[in-house]
Parts: C-alpha cells; structure tokens; sequence
C-alpha cells in the first residue's frame, strides 16, 4: 500500500515538473536565438562598417587622383605660357637686337591685383583701320634702344603675372611708341593682359586694333584667335563662332588656325571653359 502510495506521488511530482522542464528548454531556445540574431547583426554592422571604410579609402585615392590632375594641368599651362612668353621675347630679341639695360619693375607693389580691372580711362583710344588715311600697316624694321627697355621692362612685368601693371606700362609703352617696332607686340600683350583678368571689353579693342593696324604681323594671327575667345568670353557666341571659322581662311597652316579650329568644335559642342 505505502508503495502505491510512493508511486503516485512520484507520478504527480513528474507530472508537475514536467510543464517547468519544457518552459525552461523553451526559454533556452529562446535566449539561444536571440543570441545568434545578435551575433547575425553584428556581422552585418562589421561587414558595413568595413565596406564604409573601404569607400572612403577609395574616395580618397580618387581625390589624390584628381588633385594630382589639376596639379598637372595647372603646371601645364603655367608651362606653355612660359614658352610661348620666352618665345615671344627671343623673336623681339632677333628682330630688334638685344636689350641694352633693363629699367626695373615699379616698386611698392605688394601682391597682384589682377581681380581688379584696369580704369577705360587708361586705355589709349583704339588705332584706326588700315584703310584709314594715316594708319600704318608696316611697323619699322629695328626697334631703338630706348623702345627695347620699355618693351622690356613692360613684358616682364607681364611673365610675373602682374597683368595690371603690365596693362598700365603697355599703355605708357604705346602712348610713347605709337609706331615703334615693337608697337604690334605691345598691342597684343595689352590684349593678353586685360584678357587675362577677364577685362574683356578692353581686351577686344587691343586684338581688334591689331588685326585693322597690322593684319599681316606675326602676332595678327593669334590676336585673331583671341578676338574670338574674347567675344566668347563676354557670351557673344555667334560672333564668337563667326570669327574662330575665319581664322583658318585668313591665316591658313598657322598654330592659331589649329587652335582655332580645336576652340571651335569645343565650343559646339558645348564643352569650351
């Protein structure tokens, strides 16, 4: 009997314990997957985190590209300019000897203002036509000593970058000079110089004053080209067009007609800075 009775309480007690047992496995279940959906997460976070640091990686290798690039295309320019600066003075040199003396660069100047264009009231009125009664189509042949310094002395000024101040002794050089040797070239880098601080208005008198004065000068050609980039720069584009096609016609097989032809696709195809 007292065995009985042992059996049924066993019974009860397992029947009782039996409903804690399997909440306990589920509970274990439970903890165990949430767990490996923690584990699984921080997976994801560490795969994410790794292909974040490696885009930002590769966006600075792009940027180191791409500055290396401007660097390159900057020295670039700062390179043909030189040459074709250098060029210039060694045809003046050929053409009207060399220098004898140089007069120095004006003092007192502290850095380049070259933002801030050059007054209209500096600026000699434009040369007259070359039909016009008076005006003169062939410079003379030899610059003197005194024309040479002050070319000289206003071109350097200019290779330094100082475009206003070039602009300023240009405008002096012509206004003592107005027929020298040397008065086609200082026309020209006069435009160069108003060009290059945008002062385009004025850059377009100095290249169209050339191409009417001296249409056959060694420098016609690329003042020429450089009408036509002026009048693109002040939007002008269908005169701009008009006179970049023109100028492989007037000067055909010279460099400007090349690169005219080369700012002229550019340009139609709207691709021109």
């Amino acid at each position: 009997m007292k065995t009985g009775i042992s059996a049924i309480v066993v019974a009860l007690g397992l029947m009782v314990a039996a409903p804690c047992a399997m909440a306990q496995r589920a509970s274990l279940s439970e903890r165990v997957a949430a767990l490996e959906q923690r584990a699984a997460t921080d997976r994801g976070n560490v795969d994410l985190l790794n292909q974040v640091n490696a885009l930002k990686a590769e966006v600075q290798a792009l940027r180191a590209q791409l500055e290396e690039l401007q660097h390159q295309q900057q020295k670039a320019q700062t390179d043909a300019r030189n040459q074709y600066l250098d060029l210039d003075g060694r045809l003046v040199r050929l053409e009207g000897g060399t220098p004898v003396g140089t007069v120095p660069a004006p003092t007192g100047i502290v850095a380049d203002v070259a933002s801030a264009p050059v007054a209209p009231a500096a600026v000699p009125p434009p040369a007259a036509p070359a039909s016009d009664a008076g005006a003169s189509t062939t410079p003379p042949a030899v610059a003197g000593d005194a024309e040479r310094i002050a070319y000289g002395a206003a071109f350097d000024v200019l290779k330094a970058g100082r475009y206003d101040e070039s602009a300023r002794q240009f405008v002096a050089f012509l206004a003592q000079f107005p027929d020298g040797a040397l008065a086609p070239n200082a026309i020209y880098w006069l435009g160069e110089s108003y060009y290059a601080t945008q002062n385009y208005p004025l850059a377009l008198q100095q290249f169209q004053a050339l191409l009417d004065r001296y249409p056959a000068h060694d420098k016609a050609p690329g003042a020429m080209l450089k009408l036509g980039l002026t009048q693109y720069g002040m939007q002008q584009i269908a005169e701009a067009e008009a006179t970049l096609a023109a100028v492989p016609q007037r000067y055909p097989g010279s460099d400007a007609a090349r690169t005219a032809e080369d700012r002229l696709r550019a340009i139609r195809l709207g691709s021109l800075r």
